[in-house]
């Protein structure tokens, strides 16, 4: 990025985002426990599934935040959309830190988690996609990968720095007082970390690309319905462009965790070391990918992430279950290296493919209705990754095979990539 404000905008993107996953993910980091306190069921297995469900309920919310967030981002201003659904996201979160169990309110309990999780649903509805237009919208042409990836750069830290206050606060206090008490803490960390979010984006700049469109009188009155009937084969290139993103990213940062702990059989805290090890291993490929994907084009980058994770999922899970193996023997650190080295394998192919995708999702939509296009096709397909987890469980349940979840990531990968070799790559062309 040449100019000062550029990088300002970039800095105050990533970092905005960056928060705002935070708070989104802390749920997924503590669904184990959410499954004691909140969906004390008697049966193990069917809590953990109703906890995934209710995860899954903020995904089903999201499309109707694209719808909201999408108009704003369109009509108003991409700064305008970030900075509500900044404000959206911490309160709820905050929310969880407050709320009684099911020992003290009963039903109420999943109820109020339940209603919680659709208000952060909606949030992030419409604040990643138009992150991603907000960033890449102010990218040279010829950088438009390498500074659209500070999105999912973002993300991945996000997450991560998620799964490291929850594995410090689950190991600097006993089990009792973590269970009792202390799973609350790092929720109120979001809450102050969303205030920063919002300082951030409110002292950004308005996109170029934007502020071209609306003096050249270019904008949408009506983007949802545009969307949908003047743009709906790029809206499904949209939708199955990111297939590939969401079932591996929510089986990986999210599902792993409680598959490491309760079908592995290692330890919880091992666990969350172990999704911080895969997470950083995502984060490693994404700048240098999206750099390539600026020299050769986002297809090929795409396609080849593809390959390779189809070529490791095998050797993974072998791995993990391997850990498996050592873990029942009682040899907990080889079951920690064998688990972390496939999670992490896994994790490294996926960051491969998540560099191009946030450049590429803007190339495909015009300026005019790109928030809400984006917004749309990339959050119905987020609902199958927010349902990922909770099939997980219930095929390993059911089939009492701790491999059947591989499937999920064949079947993503097998869709997107026949979707993909089609596709006319737009990296060279300007922003429309």
């Amino acid at each position: 990025m040449a100019d000062k404000v550029n990088k300002k905008v970039v800095i105050s993107g990533m970092l905005g985002n960056g928060l705002e996953w935070y708070d989104y993910a802390l749920y997924g980091h503590m669904a184990v426990i959410f499954s004691k306190l909140f969906f004390p069921s008697g049966d193990a297995d069917l809590a953990l599934i109703l906890t995934y469900l209710a995860f899954a309920a903020g995904f089903i919310a999201r499309p109707a935040g694209a719808v909201l967030f999408g108009h704003i981002g369109d009509k108003y201003g991409r700064k305008k959309a970030l900075v509500a659904s900044m404000i959206l996201m911490a309160i709820p979160t905050g929310c969880i830190g407050l709320l009684p169990t099911y020992e003290m309110i009963g039903i109420a309990a999943p109820i109020l988690l339940l209603m919680i999780r659709i208000l952060q649903g909606l949030s992030l509805g419409g604040a990643f996609s138009g992150s991603m237009s907000y960033v890449v919208e102010h990218a040279p042409k010829g950088r438009r990968g390498a500074i659209g990836s500070v999105t999912m750069l973002s993300l991945v830290l996000g997450f991560l720095f998620g799964s490291l206050i929850s594995t410090l606060v689950a190991n600097i206090m006993p089990p009792e007082d973590f269970y009792s008490w202390g799973w609350r803490l790092p929720f109120f960390v979001g809450v102050g970390i969303g205030f920063v979010g919002y300082y951030l984006r409110h002292h950004g700049e308005e996109s170029p690309v934007y502020e071209e469109a609306k003096k050249d009188g270019g904008l949408s009155s009506r983007p949802v319905k545009e969307a949908f009937t003047k743009y709906p084969m790029k809206m499904v290139q949209g939708f199955l462009a990111y297939l590939f993103v969401t079932v591996p990213f929510y089986t990986i940062a999210i599902y792993f965790i409680g598959y490491s702990s309760k079908v592995l059989g290692l330890p919880e805290d091992m666990a969350l070391k172990i999704n911080s090890i895969a997470m950083l291993a995502m984060f490693i490929l994404i700048w240098p990918m999206a750099v390539l994907s600026d020299r050769i084009g986002r297809k090929k980058v795409l396609l080849g992430a593809i390959i390779g994770m189809m070529l490791v999922i095998w050797p993974a899970f072998t791995w993990m279950q391997e850990g498996a193996a050592l873990a029942a023997a009682g040899d907990v650190d080889g079951a920690f290296i064998k688990v972390a080295m496939g999670q992490a394998l896994l994790a490294l192919m996926l960051g491969w493919y998540l560099a191009p995708i946030p450049a590429l999702l803007v190339e495909i939509f015009p300026t005019r209705i790109r928030y809400t296009g984006m917004s749309l096709s990339y959050n119905f397909c987020a609902i199958l990754g927010g349902f990922t987890p909770a099939i997980s469980a219930y095929l390993i349940s059911s089939t009492g095979n701790p491999n059947s979840i591989m499937y999920l990531l064949i079947g993503a990968g097998i869709i997107t990539f026949f979707t993909m070799l089609p596709y006319k790559d737009h990296w060279k062309d300007a922003l429309k």
